[in-house]
């Protein structure tokens, strides 16, 4: 396969064997390998039932695997990281999950690229807008940035 790009996002709310959620983010970006821009890091409440506030960011990595393939790359790195699969929304040590890819979209059984719930996601758009704002979502063909706007734009009150 060719080389091309996914946008993948990185959240830890769990210390592990590298320290505290932003030390294991920095060490799931060294073993991801292909990086080509790192967002900034940004602390965000938990979704569900965990109580402990989430470390996050987004990468754009290079690569030649086939979404599939790097999902078996992502899992693979949890596990080293001591993720363990178990409740949804629990604390985490780390989460990487395949956002964006640069050809388009990817539906299996087991992935789907775009990744279904990205666009709902402040955590993931205010860090890919810091990278690529103007990367498209194959689905919607709204650039990062809208997608954004749309999320964060005031709801008119009720007249």
């Amino acid at each position: 396969m060719e080389t091309t790009s996914y946008a993948i996002a990185l959240g830890s709310n769990r210390r592990g064997r590298h320290g505290a959620p932003e030390a294991e983010i920095a060490a799931a970006l060294a073993a991801l390998g292909g990086v080509q821009a790192v967002s900034p890091m940004l602390r965000t409440a938990p979704l569900g039932p965990s109580r402990r506030r989430f470390a996050n960011a987004v990468a754009i990595v290079e690569s030649r695997e086939s979404p599939p393939e790097l999902l078996r790359r992502l899992k693979c790195i949890e596990r080293r990281f001591g993720r363990r699969r178990g409740q949804l929304w629990s604390a985490r040590v780390i989460d990487l999950d395949i956002i964006l890819w640069s050809g388009g979209s990817w539906g299996a059984r087991d992935l789907v690229v775009p990744h279904a719930l990205f666009r709902e996601r402040a955590f993931v758009l205010v860090p890919l807008t810091r990278i690529a704002a103007e990367w498209r979502d194959p689905v919607t063909g709204r650039t990062v940035r809208q997608l954004l706007a749309r999320l964060t734009r005031p709801v008119p009150a009720p007249r």
